[in-house]
């Protein structure tokens, strides 16, 4: 195995962290509107069946626990004199950029006609999700070997997690405002070309390290078998994944609590939302410079709990105002975990490295990926739980105490689930966590 000179400053150019941190601008704006408004553009706006609706994502969960270890692998043993990530981001984006735009636009003939509609859907759904598993497996196996100390993940981190939120905004809390005014079709046409420009700009502002293109390239069965051996890939994969099924929980159920805890508009979810993405953009600063003075694993500990205890008192709510103090304490701990999470990540990748000597960052990214999609378990059984016990059927037949199935819906299975990354956290330590001690 030839030797890693990645410790050779003289061959590497610096990345800016701004000029790889606005990539995460670029990278989310499209796919969460891909993904939050996929269902009541097809159900709800052209008619496709919701049986249908579901059975594509059914498929999809299978398609991308495929997908995306193939795209990791694919992209660690690439190389060019190009980079290794780079000709995939090149090559990629704009496929993805061009399908998303062609979801959001279907052909005026396919709408009147269900079967084609459905096949239309099943088909831009897979490529347009598969292209954006692609791409995030190559900007995020960029994160590890751009940045190398903790410090200046974090700085960087804090730097594409600002973006990030920014983008959720837009595409989240925004977005039913503007596609209400110019309509989807424009929206994401607007949407796609904006992801594009930031997209480039951020790639060709990456300088990968020369020296890397020459080590051993990794190979699949013995990649995934350190990976199923390794327990700090199970910890902190499980960590993410319960993590990311409280977020998702939260995102899907706030209109639920607004309309029937809250009893007001659905105008106010935007309020409420915001309120959360707010103090969570303001909150990444303060976790920023919370690491530079305690281990980041430490850090990503206390997010979680501050998280998951403070989403509880959100329960007793009776009024907006009280909502949103509290639901700024959840973007408070939301903000430490997105401020963490991806430097805890790089760590596990600095690990692996150190134990086997084979550069596998894409793979690893995009098997921790993998972790992360079994949060539709998890919010699969939180909705299935709060439907058959309170009798929630639909927005017609909300059952008898709606008001209580949206506050454990938003509260109860985020905070269980939260709370148990915390716990599973506990178990993960590094070497250097140990030197501090």
């Amino acid at each position: 195995m030839k030797r890693d000179t990645s410790d050779a400053p003289a061959q590497v150019k610096r990345t800016a962290p701004f000029r790889y941190g606005i990539g995460m601008f670029g990278t989310s704006i499209p796919i969460n509107m891909f993904k939050s408004f996929a269902a009541i553009f097809y159900v709800d706006m052209l008619g496709l069946e919701m049986t249908k609706y579901s059975l594509v994502l059914l498929i999809y969960t299978f398609v991308d626990a495929i997908d995306n270890p193939v795209y990791g692998f694919l992209s660690d043993r690439t190389r060019t004199r190009w980079g290794r990530r780079r000709p995939w981001l090149v090559i990629g984006v704009p496929l993805l950029i061009l399908c998303f735009i062609l979801f959001y636009n279907v052909p005026a003939g396919i709408t009147n006609n269900d079967t084609a509609l459905f096949i239309y859907f099943l088909l831009m759904y897979i490529l347009t999700g598969t292209l954006d598993s692609l791409m995030n497996a190559n900007y995020g196996a960029l994160f590890p070997e751009l940045f190398q100390s903790d410090v200046e993940r974090a700085k960087t981190n804090a730097i594409r997690q600002a973006f990030q939120l920014v983008a959720m905004v837009i595409s989240i809390a925004l977005t039913p405002m503007i596609t209400e005014a110019i309509g989807y079709s424009l929206t994401s046409i607007i949407y796609g070309v904006i992801a594009l420009i930031v997209i480039m700009y951020c790639t060709f502002g990456c300088h990968e390290n020369p020296a890397l293109w020459s080590t051993e390239k990794p190979k699949i069965f013995s990649s995934i078998r350190d990976l199923l051996v390794n327990p700090k890939f199970w910890i902190y994969g499980l960590t993410g994944a319960f993590y990311s099924a409280a977020f998702a929980l939260i995102s899907q159920a706030v209109p639920f609590y607004v309309k029937y805890t809250l009893k007001l508009d659905s105008g106010m979810t935007t309020v409420l939302l915001a309120a959360v993405f707010a103090v969570a953009l303001i909150g990444v600063v303060i976790w920023s410079k919370i690491i530079k003075r305690v281990p980041i694993i430490k850090a990503w500990r206390i997010s979680f709990i501050v998280m998951g205890v403070g989403i509880i008192p959100l329960y007793f709510a009776g009024n907006l105002a009280v909502a949103i103090c509290i639901a700024g304490v959840v973007g408070f701990g939301v903000a430490g975990c997105l401020t963490t999470m991806d430097c805890i990540g790089a760590k596990i990748m600095d690990d692996d490295y150190q134990r086997h000597g084979v550069k596998r960052e894409g793979t690893i990214s995009s098997l921790t990926g993998v972790m992360n999609r079994l949060n539709g378990l998890y919010t699969s059984l939180a909705f299935y739980v709060v439907s058959t016990a309170f009798g929630f059927e639909n927005g017609d037949n909300p059952g008898p105490t709606p008001d209580i199935a949206s506050k454990v819906l938003l509260i109860v299975f985020p905070a269980a689930a939260v709370l148990i990354a915390a716990v599973i956290a506990q178990f993960l330590h590094f070497e250097d966590e140990k030197k501090h001690e």
